[in-house]
C-alpha cells in the first residue's frame, strides 16, 4: 500500500512540495521562489505558467530527493493563496492575463462605487465577506471588461476562471478537472456560504457568465487523477483547502471555539465556529473552515496586514539589525522602563479597524530610545494586534470564552513573541512540533481522503505540542501596557474613520 502524501504549498511569493510518511513526518522539502509583477501603483501580478512550472518542478524535487518511487504515493494534496484570479483557454490551458493576486488593489474603485450604490449588505449576507478588492470578483470582472475578447470568449464557454488551487489541478489532471473546494469558493465573493453554491444575484451583480466557474467538492474528495506523464505515476488528487484553512485543519482545530493564528509577512487568525456562520459586527470576515461529509464548519477571520514584516522593516529600511533573529535577544535588553509602542499602520490597519488610510507611527520614544526598544515595540506590536483581534471575536462570538491559541508561521520560532504574546492575552499559547502546518493540512485531508489518514477526531489526538507558553504577567503591568495600545491606536486612526 502507498504510505506516502505529496502536499503542494503554493504561496504567494514561492512554490513549495513537502513530501510526509504515513505519520504525517515530512521527509523531504522542495521549493522554488517566482517573479513578482508590480505594473502599476497598488498592482500585483505572477505569471500563471511559472506558478505551474515551479509547481511542478518542486514536486519532481522532493520525489527525486526522496528517492521514492512515484507509485508509493497516496494521494497529493494542494494548498494555495486564495483570491489570486487566473482566466485561461479551455482547450489550450494559455491564461489571457497574468493572475491578479490577492492583494491587487486595482478593483478599489469599482468596489467603492458598488458600496457606494448600496451593494455591500447583499455580499456579506450571502458570503460573509466585505465589498472589497481583496477577492476574486471583480479580479474575474476586470479581467472580462479589460483584455480585448475575453468577455466574448467567455460568453461563447471558451474560458475557465480558478484560483491557484484550480488552475493546478486543470494542469495536474492534463486538463481534466475543473473543480476547486469549498474554502476557496468561500472566498471569491460569488460563493453562497449558506446555500453553499455559486449565487446566480452575485454572478448578476458583477456580470459574470457562470461557464468560467468550477465545480465545488469537499476539501476531502475526489479531485482527479495526475497526468503519469507528469510525475512518473498517476496519482489520485484527494484535498484541497485555501492557506489559512489547511493551517486550522493542520492545527486539528475541529472543535467550536478552537483557534489557530499564523504569523507570516501578515497574520491571519481563524476560529471554529461549528456548524454557526457568525456574523460579524466588527468588520471580521465569517468564512468556511472547511467541509467535510458534505458538512460546513463555519469560521471567523482577522486579517493583520503587518506581523513579520515590521521586523523586515527594522532590518531592510531602518538597518537596525542585520537579521530578523536578533530581534528577540535586544527586545530582551530593552529599557523596561520604556513603554515604546509601534502602530505598523505601513498600508493601513487591517481588522478590525479596516482603515486603510491610517501610517504606521512610533510613541513614546526618548532620547534614551534605541535599537533594543525599536525592536521590542516590532514584536509586541504584532502580540497586541492579536489582542485586538481576539477581543472583536469574542464581541461577535459570545459563546467563545477562555481559548489556548495555536500558533504556526515564521515568527512563532521567537520565544520572546510566543511569551509576550500569552501575556498580553493571558491565555496559553501553543506552539506545534510540526511547523508547517499549512502543508500538513493538505496532507492530511489528501489522506483522509484514500483511507490513509483517520477521521479528524483521531487526528486530533495526534497533534503533538512543541512548547506551550502560559501568561506570567501581572495583571496591573497587562491592562497598563494594552491601555497604551489602545491610545497609539486611537491616535493613529486617520481623520476620516474616528
Amino acid at each position: 500500500m502507498a504510505k506516502y502524501i505529496l502536499a503542494i504549498d503554493q504561496g504567494t511569493t514561492s512554490s513549495r512540495a513537502i513530501l510526509f510518511n504515513d505519520q504525517l513526518e515530512i521527509v523531504t522539502v522542495a521549493q522554488q521562489e517566482f517573479e513578482q509583477f508590480f505594473p502599476q501603483s497598488g498592482w500585483v501580478e505572477h505569471d500563471p505558467e511559472e506558478i505551474w512550472s515551479s509547481t511542478l518542478v518542486t514536486c519532481k524535487k522532493a520525489l527525486g530527493q526522496s528517492q521514492i518511487a512515484p507509485e508509493n504515493i497516496a494521494a497529493i494534496g494542494i494548498t494555495n493563496q486564495r483570491e489570486t484570479t487566473i482566466l485561461w483557454d479551455k482547450a489550450t490551458g494559455k491564461p489571457v492575463h497574468k493572475a491578479i493576486v490577492w492583494q491587487d488593489r486595482r478593483t478599489s474603485e469599482y468596489c467603492a462605487e458598488l458600496r457606494k450604490a448600496g451593494h455591500e449588505t447583499m455580499v456579506t449576507d450571502k458570503t460573509g465577506l466585505l465589498l472589497d478588492s481583496y477577492f476574486s470578483g471583480t479580479k474575474i470582472r476586470w479581467i472580462l471588461d479589460q483584455i480585448p475578447g475575453a468577455r466574448e470568449r467567455a460568453e461563447a464557454g471558451e474560458l475557465l476562471f480558478g484560483t491557484i488551487d484550480t488552475f493546478l489541478l486543470w494542469h495536474l489532471t492534463g486538463g481534466k478537472e475543473h473543480a476547486t473546494d469549498a474554502t476557496n469558493a468561500s472566498r471569491t465573493m460569488l460563493f453562497n456560504i449558506h446555500d453553499n453554491c455559486w449565487d446566480s444575484d452575485l454572478l448578476s451583480l458583477l456580470n459574470i457568465p457562470p461557464s468560467l466557474l468550477p465545480e465545488v467538492k469537499d476539501c476531502s474528495a475526489d479531485f482527479g487523477i495526475s497526468d503519469p506523464a507528469l510525475l512518473g505515476a498517476a496519482i489520485p488528487i484527494g484535498g484541497i483547502a485555501g492557506d489559512q484553512q489547511a493551517a486550522l485543519i493542520g492545527q486539528a482545530c475541529f472543535e467550536p471555539g478552537m483557534i489557530k493564528s499564523t504569523y507570516g509577512t501578515g497574520c491571519f487568525i481563524v476560529l471554529n465556529t461549528g456548524n454557526q456562520a457568525v456574523r460579524s459586527n466588527n468588520r471580521l470576515l465569517t468564512t468556511i473552515g472547511y467541509r467535510l461529509n458534505n458538512t460546513t464548519t463555519y469560521a471567523l477571520e482577522g486579517s493583520i496586514f503587518v506581523a513579520g514584516a515590521a521586523v523586515q522593516w527594522m532590518r531592510d529600511a531602518m538597518e537596525l539589525i542585520e537579521s530578523a533573529s536578533e530581534t528577540g535577544k535586544l527586545a530582551r535588553q530593552a529599557d523596561t522602563n520604556q513603554d515604546v509602542y509601534l502602530v505598523p499602520a505601513f498600508t493601513g490597519l487591517g481588522a478590525p479597524h479596516w482603515d486603510a488610510d491610517a501610517r504606521g507611527a512610533i510613541y513614546g520614544i526618548t532620547r534614551a530610545t534605541g535599537p533594543a526598544e525599536l525592536s521590542k515595540a516590532a514584536l509586541e506590536s504584532v502580540c497586541y494586534q492579536t489582542r485586538d483581534l481576539l477581543e472583536a471575536m469574542r464581541g461577535d462570538w459570545k459563546k467563545m470564552g477562555e481559548t489556548v491559541l495555536r500558533v504556526d508561521g515564521g515568527m512563532v520560532a521567537s520565544n520572546y513573541t510566543m511569551q509576550f504574546l500569552a501575556d498580553i492575552l493571558n491565555a496559553p499559547v501553543d506552539r506545534p512540533v510540526i511547523s508547517e502546518t499549512t502543508a500538513l493540512g493538505a496532507a492530511y485531508l489528501a489522506g483522509l481522503f484514500t483511507g490513509l489518514f483517520p477521521p479528524p477526531e483521531q487526528f486530533s489526538t495526534s497533534w503533538k505540542r512543541d512548547k506551550r507558553f502560559t501568561p506570567s504577567l501581572d495583571e496591573t503591568v497587562r491592562k497598563r501596557k494594552y491601555s497604551g495600545w489602545q491610545d497609539a491606536i486611537r491616535r493613529t486612526l486617520s481623520v476620516s474613520s474616528e
